[in-house]
């Protein structure tokens, strides 16, 4: 049998009173934090609504729905697929997260991320890729930003007039046929 050196009392004493503090401290948070919690949920909706009104400090935003998002890009895919088209598809939220990416069957490999540079383009100027490319004679920079792509196939989708997501669309032989197709899908989102 191994000897165990026993704890001294002032090395018991100094351990106790850290372990009943870890557990006094432990307990006034969980009971702060579930105060905080039945606070925020005893609250009446209107009165959190009328509260974030009044407040300079903070904005509401409208996103696009992850429902509508696939079927946009559902409903593109389909308008491509009714002329015998091969092309990715891309929705991409307002701050230019990917939403949904559907690639069609024979797409190319490039049409992937192509589309989603155009969704990402056409949702940052709020305008179609197609109409922003010719842009690019004034500011020949523009096509410097990185995750942009100013070729047509991208389409903004907008909600009381503010740009809440960008369809693009990539592997059609050209930008005029890929734009015609995200808009597509930003028709099926008005209906």
């Amino acid at each position: 049998m191994k000897h165990v050196k026993k704890a001294s009392t002032r090395t018991r004493a100094v351990t106790g009173g850290a372990l009943a503090a870890a557990i006094a401290l432990g307990a006034f948070g969980a009971y702060s934090a579930n105060a905080t919690g039945e606070e925020t949920a005893a609250a009446p909706a209107a009165a959190v609504a009328r509260a974030d009104a009044k407040n300079k400090n903070t904005t509401q935003s409208t996103h696009l729905t992850i429902e509508a998002a696939t079927e946009a890009a559902q409903a593109t895919l389909d308008a491509a697929e009714k002329e015998n088209q091969r092309v990715s598809v891309a929705v991409v939220d307002r701050n230019g997260n990917t939403l949904v990416t559907l690639r069609g069957d024979g797409a190319g490999p490039q049409s992937y991320e192509s589309a989603v540079k155009k969704a990402f383009t056409a949702v940052s100027w709020n305008a179609p890729t197609s109409e922003l490319a010719k842009r690019l004679a004034q500011a020949p920079n523009l096509k410097d930003i990185p995750g942009t792509l100013f070729l047509g196939g991208g389409a903004p989708v907008t909600a009381k007039g503010a740009p809440i997501a960008g369809i693009g669309v990539a592997g059609a032989p050209s930008g005029d046929l890929d734009e015609k197709f995200a808009q597509a899908g930003v028709a099926t989102l008005g209906k």
